[in-house]
């Protein structure tokens, strides 16, 4: 099998096993919360403190990326995300910093007289470790993870097919989803060897995320590092200190940000995230309408497949119609995909009966529903994302986009709880309590305050997608030219055309600059001055001129 194909599969198994982890928590809401006496608005929050730290680390990850393998930067973060994994399996609390964190070395000690006094008392010290500290610092682990895994994959595919590839990552990530959700739902109610069900859940996928960390780590190359040391192969250029890569990576994210293209998707995607955050809640509402946990965990499987085959359609499709359309062919079917989520969530969340015996409708509605409102990333986002800036770049608008969008969108299990008990009138159910009209009105609840947090962002979502009839072709263009000249000006020093004495400059036109407000230069020194610029019209160095040129005749 080809080395280029071993990682790749590698990569989408590093994906499935990143989805599994983020799928966990929220199939265990209920048990979760009846263990740690937490309530809606505490759980949704836990998304929220992951969220943060996840985005916080998006530049890491970007500089990670850049300047070490890649292949091996998911591996490391596979490892980091299942240890965090292991601390919210072991978790005792909702947000209790453990002992020896607050008190630093003084607390070590006293806990370590206390737990000798324990001993001495014939007594079992209790370990409590809280599940929210525990869940942020999971978020490092998938930070580092989530670019790396996006980057490899659009450097494997050209313009043309790169939605089918993106499709397929989907594909195969939702696999993990299932695979977590499924898990955790089957899993919460049993009690093995008096461990909880949910806590078993989240050693098992802990202990998988390290095999398949040691798998990529022995077995996937990342194409920009030959040997597998990690290290760049010389290309004769001075080595940078560290503080000048930092430099380098902020100018970078600088000139990316400036891209109104990608202003424009990070917004949609900030709207159009927040509703797939939201229904994080969808196991819970279905349990409290009264389905069982295999009933629910049927529901959701189907609605993650129905949502992986929509967004391999929708790969395929972005492809096909940007060949045919390309300055809008992706831009209509995300319209349409995020438009249909509209009235299939009012018929989900709202027509539908909350009673369980309406198991059919409720698949039939999951399933298109999942189907339809999928298409976005892989067939508009994901691809318009690599097409708008250099190769270079590519890890670092991944990040940037993963940054902005995660942590705003996190706020949606939280509002989803706020608007569930403060707007909706979600009440609380004591410990112990089985009030069967007390659930169905709770679920009823949940369900509205789950339609206001994907509606009104849907539609939002499609608004804002309009934008880019305008901005997306002339950013395409421009990230070509700078491609092209990038390209042509190594050709040249290549051929051994460096300077010693004299620069000339060739300015490019405000109207035409890449991706700086500021005016940008191209410096090309050679020897002997302006005269020894005796060019004839077939000189392969005469092409570095014409298309600096070039650009001035759009004035």
């Amino acid at each position: 099998m080809r080395p280029e194909t071993v990682t790749l599969i590698l990569v989408n198994l590093a994906g499935i096993m990143e989805k599994a982890d983020e799928s966990l928590l929220p199939g265990v809401y209920k048990e979760v919360g009846a263990a740690l006496h937490a309530d809606p608005t505490s759980l949704g929050s836990l998304t929220l403190f992951r969220s943060i730290v996840q985005s916080s680390c998006y530049p890491l990850a970007a500089y990670l990326s850049v300047h070490h393998n890649r292949a091996h930067i998911i591996a490391y973060g596979a490892f980091l995300w299942a240890a965090a994994t292991f601390l919210v399996a072991f978790s005792s609390t909702y947000f209790q910093v453990p002992t020896w964190i607050r008190g630093g070395g003084e607390g070590l000690r006293r806990q370590g007289r206390r737990k000798a006094m324990r001993r001495r008392r014939g007594q079992v010290a209790k370990k409590e470790e809280s599940v929210a500290v525990s869940r942020a610092l999971n978020g490092i682990g998938l930070a580092i993870v989530a670019p790396a895994i996006q980057s490899l994959v659009a450097d494997s595919a050209d313009d043309n097919h790169r939605g089918t590839a993106f499709g397929w990552l989907q594909l195969t990530s939702n696999l993990g989803a299932i695979a977590g959700g499924l898990l955790s739902l089957l899993i919460a109610p049993m009690t093995i060897m008096g461990i909880p069900g949910w806590r078993i859940s989240f050693h098992l996928v802990g202990i998988i995320s390290v095999v398949v960390g040691i798998l990529v780590r022995l077995f996937a190359n990342d194409p920009h590092f030959p040997d597998k040391s990690g290290t760049k192969i010389d290309d004769g250029s001075p080595r940078k200190s560290f503080w000048s890569e930092v430099k380098g990576l902020f100018q970078e994210a600088k000139s990316v940000v400036k891209i109104p293209s990608f202003q424009i998707i990070v917004a949609q995607g900030v709207t159009g995230s927040f509703p797939w955050s939201a229904l994080s809640f969808a196991p819970m509402w279905l349990e409290l309408i009264g389905f069982s946990h295999e009933k629910t965990a049927f529901l959701i499987c189907m609605f993650v497949v129905s949502s992986s085959l929509g967004g391999l359609f929708g790969g395929r499709m972005g492809d096909m119609l940007s060949s045919r359309l390309p300055n809008s062919g992706r831009i209509i079917l995300s319209q349409i995909s995020s438009a249909s989520a509209i009235p299939l969530t009012a018929i989900l969340l709202l027509a539908l009966p909350n009673n369980p015996s309406t198991m059919g409708p409720h698949l039939l509605v999951f399933f298109v529903t999942g189907f339809c409102i999928s298409w976005n990333a892989p067939a508009t986002n994901n691809p318009i994302f690599a097409e708008i800036v250099p190769e270079k770049s590519r890890t670092s608008i991944y990040a940037l986009d993963r940054s902005f969008e995660s942590v705003l969108s996190s706020f949606a299990p939280p509002v989803v709880g706020l608007l569930a008990q403060h707007v909706y009138g979600y009440k609380p159910i004591s410990e112990g309590s089985e009030d069967i009209a007390t659930d169905r009105g709770n679920a009823a609840s949940l369900a509205r305050a789950l339609y206001t947090a994907i509606g009104v962002p849907m539609a939002l979502c499609c608004f804002i997608y309009s934008f880019l009839y305008c901005t997306y072709p002339r950013d395409r263009e421009r990230a070509k030219m700078d491609a092209l000249i990038g390209s042509e000006m190594q050709m040249l020093e290549s051929d051994g055309w460096h300077p010693r004495q004299q620069s000339s400059r060739v300015r490019l036109p405000e109207s035409n600059e890449l991706y700086l407000d500021e005016q940008s230069v191209v410096e090309i020194d050679y020897e002997g001055g302006s005269e020894s610029l005796d060019f004839d019209d077939g000189d392969e160095k005469t092409l570095i001129y014409r298309q600096l040129t070039f650009s001035n005749l759009g004035k």
